[in-house]
């Protein structure tokens, strides 16, 4: 059994009543087709977001730092920042260890 082809009218309505119920599974039943598929066009209709800020703020960093020196140098600080982060959680997960050792009741996070 082959995938099952769907004129672009009939998606475009499926989406559009996904996006006014804001639920894929109901119009999916509705239609006989699987909440997935129906999930996928929305999402291929939908605009992504994080993708837009992303796009966003590589543009606006990158209007910010001209000279390639510069550019380099602020890679290199972001790298050394990230590996104190990693190394700082990791300190904090060893002291809550031994927290946890000693009986002694741990602040929430």
């Amino acid at each position: 059994m082959g995938a099952r082809r769907h004129p672009e009218e009939f998606k475009k309505q499926v989406v559009k009543e996904a996006l006014e119920t804001g639920n894929s599974s109901l119009v999916g039943r509705k239609y006989n087709i699987s909440p997935s598929i129906v999930a996928r066009w929305v999402r291929a209709v939908k605009p992504d977001p994080m993708k837009k800020m992303t796009r966003k703020a590589l543009h606006a960093s990158a209007n910010l730092i001209e000279d390639p020196k510069e550019a380099k140098k602020a890679i290199e600080q972001n790298v050394q920042l990230k590996k104190l982060i990693g190394e700082k959680e990791l300190e904090i997960e060893i002291l809550r260890d031994l927290l946890k050792k000693t009986e002694i009741p741990l602040p929430p996070r």
